[in-house]
């Protein structure tokens, strides 16, 4: 049985600083340029994933016609003009009795990469844009499994 965690993190703390000098650029999505490379690492990413694998070019166009879709909150970690990474936001305004809350929808790492920190620096960017924002919380899902991921997410100060 699956098992999905809902982490948050108050961002009234000061965030951690990505190390100065990581090794790759971050930049932001461009939906005309970077829809096809994103969607072919996102598939090999989280292949098999329930909900985020196996996407087809339809399921992310759906998502950018979303009202909440912002290319300015959906960051690349790009390496010799690849995609190696992403962190998606999105946020959450239309909450009954709570403050907006600024949500990583979903972050990857190439899984060939993955022990360059690009993943704690991208989520690092992400949540000072919802900081930068004015949204003291942010949240996200995780499997309770993806220990990995946990990792990541407690160290940044997610419980």
């Amino acid at each position: 049985m699956r098992t999905i965690l809902k982490l948050h993190l108050q961002l009234s703390i000061d965030l951690p600083h990505a190390p100065a000098e990581i090794g790759f650029d971050i930049r932001t999505f461009d939906p005309t340029a970077d829809k096809s490379a994103w969607l072919e690492l996102n598939n090999r990413i989280f292949k098999g994933h329930p909900d985020q694998g196996n996407w087809v070019m339809e399921d992310l166009e759906n998502r950018i016609k979303e009202p909440w879709f912002d290319a300015d909150g959906f960051f690349l970690a790009m390496d010799n003009q690849k995609i190696i990474g992403f962190c998606w936001t999105k946020f959450h305004h239309d909450l009954v009795n709570q403050d907006p809350i600024g949500e990583i929808y979903v972050i990857g790492v190439d899984p060939e990469i993955a022990t360059r920190g690009v993943g704690k620096a991208l989520a690092i960017r992400a949540l000072e844009y919802i900081k930068s924002k004015g949204i003291g919380t942010a949240m996200l899902y995780v499997d309770a499994d993806n220990e990995p991921a946990l990792s990541l997410y407690k160290k940044l100060g997610f419980n």
